[in-house]
């Protein structure tokens, strides 16, 4: 058994080298789409103040509950705890934490935040009762640091559902699964083969772009390479899983391109590629929660941007197993050589 799949894994893998024009592809677009965020936003952008608020669960976020609430210029959402949303304070990623839950209310200001240092004027100013301050300090992470990863993690999950799901679709339709067939390579053998095989290409390139980006970026890197390895080896099997699920019974490549892309664009634009999904609507967040590139990206940003290690991460690092296992079962359960 181990032949067969180390036979297919080799077969595919010489597959996907010769082909120069998707390897370059690979290697080359994440480089020059890192390099062009970084270039488009290194200057200074337009003001954009965003307000993370603490408040009894049936209230609701309006100047009801303290009159600088009702300031038009400011985005307002809701965060469970100080415990959460004090690192985001901490790390720029908001401007300012209020808490109006308790007596007398409070607010926590990064010291270190000109945008956080402006709206404690908008709150010495709104009137009402008074607000507690209360100092954080923290270094600002640039926002090439930050889109960096979602930018890496994007290329990624186009080569895991793309690489395996278009792939397998077009040796259905051109009958090489059906030739297949008829050897002693099982059903179950050939999808590992194929995703060892893209899992390792996929890994291989990812570390030279991402060792070409650190060095011409000088990218943020807090926490473990090892740690980050681990992350991005289980997401990159847990998409490569869903790609077989597309792929185990279609025979039709444009309507593999499709689902695919139906699957591809919302991950994109939900999961935190480009922009923080703080303050977004729940169920856009609940939605995005059952996506792994989600995870992938909000572990990734935690050990690169904040140190995080592996006992941090329990929980994407779970959901990024679980979806791996039944994604893998399922595409083994449905997959089939033949087209009808």
């Amino acid at each position: 058994m181990f032949r067969r799949i180390a036979a297919a894994t080799w077969a595919r893998s010489l597959e996907f080298v010769r082909d120069r024009s998707s390897l370059g592809w690979n290697l080359v677009f994440p480089i020059l789409m890192v390099a062009g965020l970084a270039f488009v936003f290194s200057g200074p952008g337009q003001p954009l103040f965003k307000v993370a608020v603490i408040a009894p669960a049936e209230a609701t976020l309006d100047a009801s509950l303290h009159p600088f609430l009702g300031t038009p210029q400011v985005q307002f959402y809701r965060e469970d705890d100080v415990a959460t949303a004090l690192p985001k304070v901490q790390r720029h990623r908001i401007d300012l934490l209020v808490d109006v839950s308790t007596q007398p209310p409070r607010y926590w200001v990064n010291e270190q935040s000109p945008k956080g240092q402006l709206l404690e004027r908008l709150i010495a100013g709104s009137g009402g009762p008074g607000l507690t301050r209360v100092a954080t300090t923290g270094k600002e992470i640039r926002y090439v640091d930050w889109v960096a990863p979602g930018v890496l993690g994007m290329n990624m999950m186009f080569a895991c559902l793309f690489g395996i799901g278009y792939v397998i679709v077009r040796y259905r339709k051109n009958g090489y699964l059906k030739r297949l067939n008829a050897t002693p390579l099982r059903a179950f053998e050939f999808l590992l083969a194929q995703l060892f095989s893209r899992l390792a290409l996929i890994l291989i390139v990812n570390v030279l772009v991402f060792s070409a980006c650190r060095m011409l970026l000088d990218l943020r890197m807090e926490g473990s390479y090892l740690d980050l390895l681990v992350v991005v080896t289980l997401g990159a099997f847990s998409m490569i899983a869903m790609g077989l699920v597309v792929s185990a019974r279609l025979a039709s490549e444009e309507l593999a391109g499709g689902i695919l892309n139906v699957i591809s664009t919302p991950m994109m634009v939900v999961c935190g590629v480009f922009f923080s999904m703080d303050g977004a609507p729940r169920a856009l967040k609940i939605a995005a929660d059952c996506l792994p590139l989600t995870h992938l990206l909000s572990a990734a940003r935690a050990i690169m941007l904040d140190g995080a290690g592996l006992s941090q991460l329990a929980y994407p690092i779970a959901a990024l197993t679980g979806m791996s296992v039944v994604y893998l079962a399922l595409g083994a359960a449905l997959f089939k050589w033949r087209q009808d």
